[in-house]
């Protein structure tokens, strides 16, 4: 479960308009809210954002299909759904480029003090351990975030194709604007199939991540 943090909302919203992160983690802090804590709250909102942005695309998936599938019948009606699932697939992906951004930004934070920490140690062999903690934390983290961001980069010709399929049916509402999609849409079904495939992994390396800073802490 996550922890409330209960910082007042009158300074969260000043630190999200100044966007002064280095004052929201010293806020954090004082509350017992440390950057562990906010790292593995964040990479549990990028995976639940992974996990919607799945759905999302699966649901423009099967809109494409009927598309292809189309044989009679109100052509608008079945532009209009596919526009929509096209807004709101690029919405998802938005949502998951900024939860991975956030991600890195507390990331960053963390590692630069704990780096600065190990020199705070008296006793070598304390400092040792701490030192192979971070560097193994560091090395699970990179890995991490390469998946995410290579899902992410998957999401963009998948949206470039399913904005050129919008674009050409919004101009040519007919039976052979279907006719010419349908050539199309084995690529853009195989682009989405491995996108999902890369958006379970990347939710697979978050559960991954989020067990091993638990277990450590």
């Amino acid at each position: 479960m996550k922890r409330i943090f209960a910082v007042p909302a009158v300074l969260l919203c000043a630190l999200a308009v100044s966007g002064c992160q280095s004052a929201y983690y010293a806020a954090a802090e004082q509350v017992g809210y440390h950057k562990r804590e906010i790292l593995v709250d964040r990479v549990e909102d990028a995976r639940d954002a992974q996990a919607d942005a799945e759905q999302q695309f699966e649901s423009a998936q099967a809109h494409l299909l009927s598309l292809i599938a189309f044989d009679g019948g109100e052509l608008q009606q079945v532009y209009e759904d596919l526009s929509d699932e096209y807004e709101a697939s690029r919405d998802a992906a938005e949502e998951v480029s900024e939860r991975i951004d956030a991600i890195e930004d507390v990331a960053d934070a963390l590692f630069d003090e704990w780096e600065e920490e190990l020199e705070q140690y008296s006793n070598d062999r304390l400092r040792r351990d701490s030192a192979r903690k971070l560097k193994d934390t560091r090395r699970r983290y990179d890995n991490l975030v390469k998946v995410m961001r290579r899902s992410e980069e998957r999401m963009e010709p998948v949206l470039a194709a399913l904005n050129d399929n919008v674009l050409y049916l919004k101009h040519n509402l007919n039976a052979q604007a279907v006719a010419a999609l349908k050539t199309e849409f084995s690529n853009i079904d195989r682009e989405i199939d491995v996108l999902i495939e890369e958006m379970r992994k990347a939710i697979a390396s978050s559960d991954e991540f989020i067990e091993s800073l638990r277990g450590e802490g």
